[in-house]
């Protein structure tokens, strides 16, 4: 609906209707008040000072003059107080009009009910996303476009926020919602709903959303996801294998091969014994000594890749072995609060949480500064919380943002594989602290069924 709208605004228009009230009584007030001036003047001339007539003439003259301002004064405001409501509903109509444009050409679908849940409004983008015209849907129960399982709790949700005002149905900020189009199809969409007075009638505009597009590619990258961290889980399985199968051959193979042969050149020193010339026996000492520090390389190499006690004696000592050597490494103290009761292990379990630990403690070598290390590994009701700890600097460079940190990630990979969650408590000057929290049930051995 189109209305024209004139240059002068409704005050500019109430002012031309006073003036041209004013002009149109102003002939008889001029008339009265010439009257009277002749009468006076008459009266004055004649030197009628004491006639009666003359007292008479001048109060008929006085209430003449006194009717006529009054007619006028009366005429005037009845014109002004008529020409401002007529001003009044111009401007609603503009605004009305207005508003109707601005909800036609919205973006948004648009649709207003009354206390009956009755639909009074439905803009084109409404028509568009539920497939039915407006003429069609007005005067219909929003029901309509809604799935039946939802239809109750809808009329529901709508006489609540009708009593309280409130609602949690807020565009981007609340659960996804069900529409249905006219074809019988159901799609997602997000809504929030306002409410106006019409007089003595309530209204409810509720504005909707069709999602359909972007909840597929949610869909889409959720998927995406799951099958990432699916291949991460895969290839950190193969690599973990891989792992093992190298460590056990250098610690059984290349180690067995490097004491047998300690063992013969034992035999040959005893051979040569008396015989050998100091030169000799010196280089075959040494040879020892070789093969001794090669065969503490192999089996530091073999514990690296994976500890043959992981395997042998479980998660616990081998969480003390790797303490140990970090220590002797890198001169960093590693106090232990460790109390996992009864609990054992899955292998599954026990290799994540172990390289969980590696990876903290080797990121505390290459980035914290620190002295002290506190790692403690507690059972609690239903969980198992791991806490690493240092006295560094803090905020670890690894741990920045915009920065990759793979060993971090591998943390986060390990315990989302498991269902936990990783926490990273940090600050300038305050050291580093990582929190995992892991199910109890997906890390420990699973009881036979008989």
């Amino acid at each position: 609906m189109h209305m024209p709208v004139s240059g002068k605004t409704p005050t500019s228009r109430s002012a031309v209707l006073r003036e041209r009230a004013g002009s149109l009584v102003a002939q008889p007030a001029t008339a009265a008040a010439a009257a009277f001036v002749v009468t006076l003047t008459a009266m004055l001339a004649a030197r009628h000072w004491f006639d009666p007539a003359f007292f008479i003439c001048v109060a008929a003259a006085l209430l003449l003059a006194t009717s006529v301002f009054l007619l006028v004064r009366a005429r005037r405001d009845g014109l002004s107080a008529r020409s401002e409501e007529h001003a009044r509903h111009s401007q609603s109509a503009v605004n009305e009009a207005r508003m109707m444009a601005i909800i036609r050409s919205s973006m948004e679908a648009i649709i207003t009910i009354d206390e009956q849940q009755r639909i009074v409004i439905f803009n084109p983008m409404a028509e568009q996303v539920f497939g039915c015209s407006a003429m069609d849907a007005i005067g219909a129960p929003l029901a309509r476009f809604i799935p039946d399982r939802f239809r109750a709790a809808h009329a529901q949700h709508v006489a609540q926020f009708g009593v309280t005002g409130v609602s949690d149905r807020q565009m981007g900020k609340q659960r996804v919602l069900a529409g249905l189009r006219a074809n019988g199809e159901e799609f997602p969409l997000e809504a929030s709903i306002s409410q106006i007075r019409d007089g003595n009638i309530r209204l409810y505009t509720v504005m909707l959303r069709d999602i359909t597009e972007r909840v597929k590619a949610e869909r889409a990258q959720r998927q995406a996801r799951e099958e990432l961290r699916e291949l991460s889980a895969n290839l950190q399985n193969i690599r973990e294998d891989e792992k093992t199968r190298i460590a056990r051959e250098l610690h059984d193979d290349l180690g067995q091969q490097l004491t047998a042969l300690k063992m013969d050149i034992s035999s040959v020193e005893q051979a040569l014994d008396g015989a050998a010339s100091g030169p000799v026996r010196e280089q075959l000492q040494g040879m020892r000594r070789l093969i001794d520090v090669t065969v503490a390389s192999v089996r530091r190499i073999a514990a690296d890749l994976r500890p043959v006690m992981l395997d042998d004696l479980g998660l616990i000592p081998a969480i003390e072995w790797l303490a140990t050597d970090f220590t002797n490494r890198y001169g960093i103290d590693v106090e232990r609060d460790i109390e996992t009761g009864d609990a054992r292990f899955s292998p599954a379990g026990a290799t994540a949480l172990f390289r969980i630990v590696q990876e903290a403690l080797t990121n505390v070598a290459r980035h914290a500064d620190a002295t002290l290390v506190t790692l403690s590994l507690r059972a609690g009701d239903q969980t198992f919380v791991l806490r690493i700890a240092d006295n560094g600097q803090g905020v670890h460079r690894a741990a920045e943002p915009g920065t990759k940190s793979f060993g971090l990630l591998g943390v986060r990979e390990r315990a989302h594989m498991l269902g936990g969650a990783v926490d990273i408590h940090t600050a300038h000057g305050q050291g580093f602290a990582l929190t995992v929290t892991i199910p109890a049930e997906t890390v420990q051995m699973q009881e036979m069924q008989t």
